[in-house]
This record gives C-alpha cells, structure tokens and sequence, in this order.
C-alpha cells in the first residue's frame, strides 16, 4: 500500500481522483483489482493535503455506484456461465468456492448482501455480476448498490482522512519517552494476543469416549 500511495503522489489531483474512480468501477465489475488499498491510499494522501477528501470520496463513490450496475448488466446477460468463466480466469478470488459463498449470502441476505457486500472483499466484486445473474430486481438492487457505495467511499474516506489528520498531529508534539512507551505498548498487546490465540488452538477437544452415554444409546 506504502508503494501504491507513493506512486500516487506523483500524480496530479485530477488524475488520482480519475484513478480512483476506475479501479473502483473496473472491480466493482467483477474484476479484481486493488481498489479498496487504491482508496485508502488516495485518503491518507488527502490528510497529507494532496488531494480533496470530499473529491476522493465522490470518486469512489461514482466508480463503484457504476462499476457495480454494470457488472449488473453483464451477469444478467451472461447469467451463471459467465460467472463460471470468471472463476477459471481468476480462480484465487472468483473460483467455485467463493462463488458459493457468495451465493449463500445473496440467499440468506437478499439485496441487503449488495450494501454490506460493499464492505466485504468478495462481495464487493460479485455483488453486481452475481445481483444481475440471479435476477434480482434493478431498482431494488441500485438502492442498495448506491446506499452501500456511499456510505463505504465516504466514510472510509473521512474516517482516514480524520485518523491521519489526528496522527500527524500527534506525531508532532509527542516526546520520544512517549514514543518509545507507545511502542512498548503495542509489542506487549500483539505478544498477549498471539499467546492467547495459541492457548484457545491448544484446547483439545474431548474423544468420543469421554462424552457422557445416554439412556437411548444403550
């Protein structure tokens, strides 16, 4: 992300807000390219002052609003094959298993699956393709597509743009005692975790033969 967020700083304003809007849009499509890492990348550049928050958020906001009715358009034509095809293209992020995964929450969720879909890595892709494939009503679908794609662009955008306006300023008044105890802080916290996840992995889950006998399987 570091290099992605270097390599747009190089850029004119104009240009990164384009850039956001395209990958968003290209995956939004179905296709998976880097476009969360692309926003959070143009919204820590906006706390840095390079660029407009309200711009980047609107960019975002437009590439995925539209990417996502056009992946609509797409998987209603191409239905379930082109999926399919998608999957041997990109078998790591669309293959049979993801594919189904997103087919379990389109049917447990509904059309609410294409506003948290925003928010969620797979979903974000499928949600429109898979949406059109499995005939869900177009305006049913474009109020949640739009609903979700704002309130994800936006507020990723501020919300970063907030933390890293917070940070630097932070960063500038704070001693290096601090610093060194933050760190300190920070180490131990991981350490604990990692310890506590490696006692929950070590619980040994009962035989067969220690489970108590009911009266029905004698």
């Amino acid at each position: 992300m570091v290099d992605v967020q270097h390599w747009l700083s190089a850029l004119p304003p104009g240009v990164i807000y384009l850039i956001v809007a395209g990958v968003i849009g290209v995956e939004s499509m179905g296709i998976p390219l880097p476009g969360e890492i692309v926003l959070v990348s143009s919204a820590l550049l906006a706390a840095a002052g390079v660029v407009e928050p309200e711009w980047v958020a609107t960019a975002a906001a437009a590439g995925a609003i539209v990417g996502d009715s056009i992946g609509y358009a797409v998987g209603r034509r191409g239905g379930r094959p082109l999926l399919e095809r998608l999957g041997r293209r990109f078998p790591k992020h669309l293959g049979p298993p993801q594919l189904a995964r997103a087919e379990q929450s389109f049917a447990r969720h509904g059309v609410w699956a294409v506003f948290f879909g925003r928010f969620v890595a797979l979903l974000r892709i499928l949600a429109g393709p898979l949406a059109g494939a499995l005939h869900v009503p177009y305006r049913r679908f474009l109020v949640a597509n739009a609903a979700g794609g704002l309130v994800w662009a936006f507020g990723t955008t501020y919300l970063l743009f907030s933390v890293g306006r917070a940070a630097e300023h932070w960063l500038k008044d704070i001693s290096w005692a601090g610093l060194v105890l933050a760190v300190l802080a920070g180490l131990a916290s991981t350490w604990w975790l990692r310890r506590r996840a490696r006692h929950l992995e070590q619980v040994e889950v009962p035989d067969e033969a220690d489970e108590p006998v009911h009266a029905g399987d004698r």
